[in-house]
C-alpha cells in the first residue's frame, strides 16, 4: 500500500530516539522550562496528590499493637507491615512478597502503562504538584523563569532565588524527616528532634545528609530521575506492548500538521488534507521531561497527562474535538477499536492471584514466635544412669509479638522429660528474643537407635504457640 508522504517524513525523522531532550549534542545538560499545565487532568492530579499528601503525612503517627502501621528499618532487619512484624526469619516471606510486586508490575505496566507514574509516584507528586507550583508562585511562567535566569544577578534576582530555595530546603527537611520515620520509626524521629543535639550528634547529621540529597533532587536533578535514574521507567521498553494504555498522540486524525483558524475545514476540494494538529508546539512547551509526544510512545514519557491538557484546550479553541492527544493504545490508535484484555493480561492476572493467595495464606498462618531448637553442636549424648540419658539443647526464641510474651518448653514425646540450665525461659521481650539451653532426658528402653524424634512445644499462659521436631542421639543399635 503507497504510503502518504507524511507518513515517510515521520520514519525519515526518527533520531529522537538517540537522545534524550534535556541533553545536548556536547553531553551537557539543557534545563528545561516547562510551561504551567491547566485542564480537568491537571486537577484531578492535584487532588490526588493532595490525598496522597495527607496519607504519607499520616501513617507514621498511626500504630497498630504498639507498632508503627508501616515500617521499613533496614538498620535493624525490623519490618513492620499494617500491624505485622517481620523478622529476618520471615525472610521467605519478603521473598514471595517481592516477587507478588514484580509480577503485579508487570501487569499493571503492560495495561496501563506508566499510569503509576504520572498520578502518584512520591517523585512526580512532589516535583510536580509541589516544587513546580511553588516556582511558579515565586518566579512565573515559563518565559519568566527563562527570562530571570538569564538575566543579571539583581535585588529581585537574588530575593526570589533566595525565597525559592528556601522553601524548598524547609520543605525538603520536612519531606525527609517524614521518609525517615518510615526507616527508624517516628518515636525516634521525635526524640531526634526534641532531645539536646550533642545526645543524637550521628542522627542529626543523618538528617541533614538526608534532607540535602532530597533538595538536591528536586531542586537540581528533577526530570533526570525519570528519564534516566528510574528503573521502572527503563523496564518499559520490554513491558509495553501495543494494547498497553498509554499517553498517545493520534497520528491517524492529527497528520499531516498545519496551521488552521477556528471553524476553517480540515479538508478542501484544492488542497492536500490536513489534520487536526495545528503544530503550535504547546504539548512540547508543557511537558516535564521536554519530548514531542507526537514522536510516538517515549522512555521519557510519565504519562503526567500535561501534554492532553494543553491539546483538548487547543482544540476547543479551534472547534476541533477534543482526544488528538489522550490515554489509549496504539492498537486503539491504528484501528479505533481499544481491546484492553488480552491472553497475556489473563495469565498475568492469574499467576498474581496465586501469588496473592499464597502471601495471604502464609502471613495469616504465621507464628507470632520463632523458636529454633538444635543440639549443641559437638557434643554427644550423656549416660545420667543405667536407664536414662540425657542430650543437650539450645534454644533461640524470638518474639514477633509488640508485647512481652511469656513463655515455657515442654518436651511432648512419651518418657522424655525437659531440665533447663539456668533460669527458665520467662518473657521475651517485645519484638525482641531469648537464648538459653536445657537438658532432655529418655529412658533408654524408648530409644529407636542413633536417632529418636523427639517433639518440644513453646507455650505461652498455657497454649500452646509454636512446635519443634528435632532428634535424640543415642547409642547405635
Amino acid at each position: 500500500m503507497k504510503k502518504e508522504a507524511w507518513e515517510l517524513d515521520i520514519e525519515d525523522h526518527e533520531d529522537y530516539r538517540d537522545h534524550i531532550a534535556t541533553v545536548d549534542g556536547s553531553g551537557k545538560r539543557i534545563w528545561l522550562y516547562p510551561k504551567k499545565p491547566q485542564g480537568r487532568f491537571y486537577n484531578a492530579r492535584t487532588w490526588a496528590s493532595a490525598a496522597f499528601l495527607i496519607v504519607f503525612l499520616a501513617l507514621p503517627f498511626i500504630k497498630v499493637n504498639g507498632e508503627q502501621i508501616l515500617l521499613f528499618n533496614l538498620l535493624e532487619r525490623k519490618f513492620v507491615l499494617f500491624g505485622l512484624l517481620f523478622t529476618p526469619q520471615d525472610f521467605h516471606l519478603f521473598v514471595l512478597a517481592m516477587l507478588t510486586f514484580i509480577v503485579f508490575i508487570i501487569l499493571f505496566t503492560v495495561v496501563y502503562g506508566r499510569l503509576f507514574c504520572g498520578w502518584v509516584c512520591p517523585q512526580t507528586v512532589f516535583m510536580e504538584m509541589f516544587f513546580r507550583k511553588i516556582e511558579y508562585w515565586i518566579e512565573g511562567d515559563a518565559g519568566e523563569q527563562r527570562k530571570l535566569d538569564q538575566g543579571p544577578w539583581t535585588k529581585e534576582k537574588i530575593r526570589k532565588k533566595a525565597l525559592k530555595h528556601a522553601i524548598f530546603y524547609g520543605i525538603s527537611v520536612i519531606a525527609s524527616n517524614f521518609f525517615l520515620a518510615y526507616v527508624i520509626g517516628m518515636d525516634q524521629v521525635l526524640k531526634i528532634i526534641s532531645d539536646p543535639l550533642s545526645e543524637h550528634l550521628v542522627g542529626f547529621m543523618v538528617m541533614l545528609l538526608f534532607s540535602g540529597a532530597f533538595y538536591f533532587v528536586f531542586a537540581r536533578l528533577r526530570e533526570q530521575v525519570c528519564t534516566t535514574i528510574c528503573p521502572y521507567g527503563r523496564l518499559q521498553s520490554v513491558l509495553l506492548v501495543k494494547d498497553s494504555i498509554v499517553v498517545g498522540y493520534d497520528h491517524v486524525r492529527g497528520e499531516p500538521r498545519g496551521k488552521r483558524k477556528k471553524g476553517s475545514p480540515t479538508t478542501l476540494a484544492t488542497a492536500a488534507p490536513q489534520g487536526d494538529c495545528i503544530d503550535c508546539g504547546l504539548c512540547v512547551r508543557v511537558c516535564p521531561t521536554g519530548i514531542d509526544i507526537r514522536n510516538g510512545t517515549q522512555l521519557e514519557c510519565t504519562n503526567c497527562t500535561a501534554c492532553i491538557d494543553a491539546c483538548d484546550d487547543i482544540m476547543d479553541k479551534v472547534g476541533s474535538p477534543r482526544g488528538l492527544i489522550r490515554y489509549d493504545s496504539m492498537t486503539g490508535i491504528e484501528s479505533g477499536k481499544r481491546k484492553l484484555f488480552t491472553p497475556r493480561v489473563y495469565a498475568y492476572t492469574a499467576v498474581l492471584l496465586a501469588l496473592l493467595s499464597l502471601d495471604v495464606f502464609l502471613i495469616s498462618n504465621r507464628g507470632i514466635v520463632e523458636s529454633i531448637i538444635l543440639r549443641s553442636p559437638g557434643q554427644l549424648y550423656q549416660e545420667k544412669d543405667e536407664t536414662h540419658l540425657t542430650n543437650l539443647y539450645t534454644y533461640v526464641l524470638i518474639n514477633k509479638t509488640p508485647k512481652d510474651l511469656p513463655v515455657e518448653l515442654k518436651v511432648v514425646t512419651k518418657g522424655s522429660a525437659i531440665q533447663m540450665v539456668g533460669q527458665a525461659p520467662g518473657a521475651i521481650p517485645s519484638s525482641g528474643k531469648i537464648e538459653g539451653a536445657f537438658f532432655i532426658e529418655m529412658p533408654t528402653d524408648l530409644l529407636l537407635g542413633r536417632k529418636t524424634p523427639i517433639v518440644i512445644e513453646v507455650l505461652s499462659e498455657g497454649k500452646k504457640i509454636d512446635e519443634v521436631k528435632t532428634n535424640f542421639m543415642g547409642p547405635t543399635r
